[in-house]
């Protein structure tokens, strides 16, 4: 089995449970742990990088914040 027949499996299990997919990650559990995990890499990234992009990076943890969980 090569990579690409991985990568046809994986596309094929992602358009089969789509809607199971969707759903999980709009449940209240999905936004616990994405708050989580978002906030935690968001603080990391804020203690490495210099002051003058923590702005930026507040940004980009807002957006992906609102594509995964209820808010």
């Amino acid at each position: 089995m090569g990579i690409d027949d991985v990568v046809n499996q994986g596309k094929a299990f992602l358009e089969q449970n789509k809607g199971k997919i969707d759903e999980a990650l709009k449940s209240e559990q999905a936004e616990g742990i994405s708050d989580s995990v978002l906030d935690a890499a968001a603080e990391f990234v804020k203690k490495v990088a210099p002051d003058s992009v923590d702005a930026k990076v507040d940004g980009v943890r807002d957006s992906l914040d609102k594509a995964v969980g209820t808010e």
